[in-house]
């Protein structure tokens, strides 16, 4: 080991199912300031790794039970951090592939070279270092950033966020009387490594997970839908564009589709429908089950052109961006102003976002806007802490 490794003390959980390999591997890793722990598989691993902090994991693939790509994976259930180093004496591409993948940090053929061996566990244990030390600022510093390295991390982080999964409800109010017309259904995760709906989207993003997302968020807004519009009022439900792609989405027979009729469909005004063929046609059968669209995030910059043609959305919502300040702001009250206009004139409804003061909501009326949306009005609560449609919001 090198001297700063050896300065800051190590430990190396080392895993195999053969017993004079472990004991010659245990003693080829051990060094002064250097801690080998050993382990004859998986499960006793796991067991070592929920009583100690470990540096590295340094493991064979072929082992029964747990195997070393089934340890990996219920070690970034552990850590996202810690590097996994696997060995193994039946190299195949899909093993090999697969270790890629899931994030081991090498894949080293026996027998192995004792220099080689003790260079890789060497830089291993630097680079995990490293990772804690980058997780640790973006949590002192607050970015919030989606911050997993590996698809078994991001795998991990996802089901846990799927299981804490829950959805807000912010109030829509009709710009005239400020009565409820309908709600935004958002996202929320209490799992802490994806900490806002955006992480989420990224690490599903990441490891072609979106259509579980959009699954999971449908299921869990059918679920709460009938008590959520009570006395009438609309859902509007966020997709990503890759959702269009997904054929749960049209069946008649889903939950969401069972009350389509008060559910709008809101896509961001920056999606790509690149990737979306027969975007029309696909559009059609959403309408013809009875939901309706909205284009959510107008103005907000890095918009594709041909969005807002190709979805001809029946609600446009406008981005916070324009809505922020309006009142104090004479060029966002004209390009405002020019928008409900427009989209009246096509027979579109409007909504404001992010209004969060009286001066915004008066300019806001007076540019013609249909609905709001914003502080003023409500944050988002859950299901259990909704105001009821047709009472007057505060």
């Amino acid at each position: 080991m090198r001297e700063d490794v050896e300065k800051e003390g190590t430990a190396i959980l080392l895993v195999d199912d053969d017993a004079a390999l472990l004991a010659v591997l245990g003693r080829a890793l051990s060094a002064p300031g250097v801690a080998v722990t050993g382990a004859s598989s998986g499960e006793a691993a796991l067991h070592k790794l929920a009583a100690g902090f470990f540096d590295v994991v340094v493991s064979d693939i072929n082992m029964p039970g747990m195997n070393g790509l089934k340890l990996l994976h219920a070690v970034r259930q552990h850590d996202l951090d810690l590097p996994v180093v696997l060995m193994t004496a039946d190299p195949d591409l899909k093993s090999a592939a697969a270790a890629v993948e899931y994030g081991a940090f090498q894949y080293l053929i026996k027998p192995i070279a004792i220099d080689r061996l003790r260079a890789v566990v060497d830089r291993a244990i630097n680079v995990g270092r490293m990772a804690r030390l980058k997780r640790a600022c973006a949590e002192e510093f607050g970015s919030g950033s989606f911050y997993v390295g590996d698809r078994a991390g991001i795998d991990s982080k996802l089901n846990l966020a799927f299981q804490s999964l829950w959805m807000a409800y912010q109030p829509i109010v009709r710009a005239a009387d400020s009565e409820t017309f309908g709600y935004e259904a958002l996202m929320r995760s209490d799992e802490p490594a994806l900490p806002n709906p955006n992480a989420v989207l990224i690490a599903a993003e990441k490891v072609g997970r979106l259509h579980d997302v959009g699954r999971a968020v449908r299921a869990l807004v059918a679920a709460q839908a009938a008590e959520v519009a009570r006395g009438g009022a609309l859902v509007f439900v966020n997709m990503h564009s890759e959702d269009l792609l997904d054929p749960a989405l049209y069946l008649p027979s889903a939950g969401l589709s069972r009350v389509a009729g008060q559910v709008i469909l809101e896509l961001n005004d920056r999606a790509s429908l690149e990737r979306v063929n027969d975007v029309p046609a696909r559009l059609e059968k959403l309408r013809a089950l009875g939901f309706r669209i909205a284009i959510d995030d107008l103005g907000g910059g890095q918009a594709d052109p041909a969005t807002f043609s190709r979805l001809e959305p029946e609600f446009v919502k406008l981005d916070i961006r324009m809505i922020r300040g309006i009142d104090r702001d004479s060029a966002k009250q004209k390009i405002v102003g020019s928008i409900t206009r427009l989209c009246r004139n096509m027979g579109k409804a409007t909504v404001a976002e992010g209004v969060e003061n009286e001066l915004e909501r008066a300019t806001l009326i007076e540019a013609g806007c249909d609905f709001l949306q914003g502080y003023l009005f409500g944050h988002p609560r859950p299901l259990s802490a909704l105001e009821r449609p047709n009472e007057r919001l505060s």
